[in-house]
């Protein structure tokens, strides 16, 4: 059977967005009849251990009632309901976006997260049905099997079943946000167990590390054909600490990039990768990598660096990348030069429209009169974006997320970048389904536009060609390209 999944749902949305209601709370003190009482009247699941809008202690819900209760020897309904209740709520605050609690109910194998304001004072929680259950979504039963996984092994089968899962996704019509935003966040399931399986096997140094995501998966936009990009921070007082650390990050990281390959993430042509010692580095190594670009880069190196501006923590110490982050706005936001150099790269890559809104074809004698839809149609828009997010630094990596929280900075106008949005999506729209079935043209991302688009997609792809073209017009005129 197949499941229906509705479009209005976002992974990126605020958590304070997915509150359905105030939370229901009783004192710890309360009997198990009073809370029983409680959830009878609201007709909820579920009650809230807590000391007024405190952090919440624990929850009661039906299945604990059951189980604790009703099925054991001695049935008082009268003793307190904390010596029944379950412990340790997990918290997130109202910041935090629904991907964020997909990824944290599935590491800690827990229902609920209650979600704080900035006070630390108790908003509301949020269930697994919120996120689930109510998008109809049918991905626990395959997540679940990834998160038991015992071996590498075993995981790769888990992740067979959530390419597929992946899959029906595009085929069930689900828009293209939507879809890449729930690919994205399967897939650093498995790369988080992934790197759970390996570390429980390592002995890594006892100092902060983080392993980063770059590139696609640093931006929360991977679709069915995706390989790795990804790199470790790690915390090092100087630099003969981090020439005697980096040889054990490195056994340990190759160790994850065999594993992420077994599941299904090929390697890195470019050796963008963990186990390269080229990407493991730390701290003040990556800081001066990134002020090697921003101060010396020329257009080529720029070119070749500019996934490694797009970065996250993906496991472990997420204060490093942050902390980088911060570093690295304080250097992009005033550096002209640099920004103009990104601007020439952005502008080098022209989507493939001619003077009379034709398409225009690159010379490949293999497959003539094809687009390559990621290099001529997706990347105009991921430099621009990532460039507005250097003028203004933004922490946003997601392409979505930057024009629109640029759009809140310059006079972009809603109708022009919400234009501009609908054709970054309508085009991976074109991908993913292009990434359905087998390899044509040479690349998972290369179409012909006669064959496989109706007369009206291809309009709507000259359109979407169009907006791209708007916003590198935008940066020509700025920088006096």
């Amino acid at each position: 059977m197949e499941h229906v999944v509705t479009q209005e749902f976002s992974l990126h949305a605020p958590l304070r967005n997915l509150i359905r209601r105030a939370p229901v709370c009783v004192a710890p003190s309360a009997s198990i009849r009073e809370a029983l009482e409680r959830m009878d009247s609201g007709r909820i699941g579920s009650v809230l251990i807590a000391h007024g809008d405190d952090p919440p202690l624990g929850i009661l819900t039906f299945g604990d009632v059951l189980r604790r209760i009703v099925l054991s020897e001695e049935m008082n309904l009268w003793r307190p309901v904390e010596e029944v209740m379950t412990a340790g709520v997990v918290s997130l605050g109202e910041e935090a976006s629904a991907y964020d609690a997909v990824l944290l109910m599935a590491r800690r194998n827990v229902r609920y997260v209650s979600v704080l304001d900035r006070a630390g004072r108790l908003l509301g929680v949020v269930s697994r049905g919120d996120l689930y259950s109510t998008q109809r979504i049918a991905s626990e039963d395959v997540v679940n099997a990834a998160l038991s996984a015992r071996s590498v092994e075993e995981l790769a089968q888990a992740a067979a079943k959530l390419r597929e899962f992946s899959h029906r996704l595009v085929r069930q019509g689900l828009g293209a946000e939507q879809i890449i935003q729930w690919i994205s966040s399967l897939n650093d399931i498995i790369a988080l167990h992934a790197i759970d399986l390996i570390v429980a096997q390592s002995d890594l140094p006892k100092v902060p590390w983080s392993w980063l995501a770059f590139g696609s998966e640093g931006r929360f936009e991977q679709t069915l054909a995706t390989d790795q990009d990804n790199g470790i921070i790690f915390t090092a007082s100087d630099e003969a600490e981090a020439e005697a650390l980096r040889p054990r990050f490195l056994a340990f990281a190759q160790k994850v990039n065999a594993a992420l390959d077994a599941c299904g993430f090929p390697f890195c042509k470019g050796k963008i990768m963990a186990g390269n010692p080229e990407w493991c580095l730390s701290e003040s190594e990556w800081r001066q990598r990134f002020l090697q670009w921003i101060t010396h880069g020329e257009p080529v190196s720029l070119l070749n660096a500019c996934i490694f501006f797009d970065f996250r923590s993906l496991y472990g110490e997420t204060r490093l990348a942050e902390t980088l982050h911060d570093w690295l706005n304080e250097h992009t936001t005033g550096a002209a030069l640099f920004q103009r150099l990104m601007a020439i790269n952005v502008l080098s890559c022209r989507p493939p429209l001619g003077l009379i809104r034709a398409f225009t074809f690159d010379r490949n004698p293999d497959y003539p009169r094809t687009l390559e839809l990621k290099r001529d149609g997706i990347r105009p828009y991921v430099d621009a974006a990532r460039l507005f997010a250097l003028q203004q630094g933004l922490r946003a990596t997601n392409t979505v997320q930057r024009l629109r929280d640029a759009a809140r900075h310059e006079s972009f106008g809603g109708e022009d970048i919400a234009a501009a949005i609908d054709g970054y999506h309508f085009i991976q729209m074109l991908r993913l389904r292009n990434q359905q079935g087998e390899v044509r043209y040479g690349s998972p991302n290369r179409i012909d536009p006669a064959r496989d688009l109706n007369h009206l997609e291809r309009q709507i792809l000259k359109h979407a060609f169009r907006q791209a073209v708007r916003l590198q017009d935008r940066l020509k005129a700025e920088f006096r390209l």
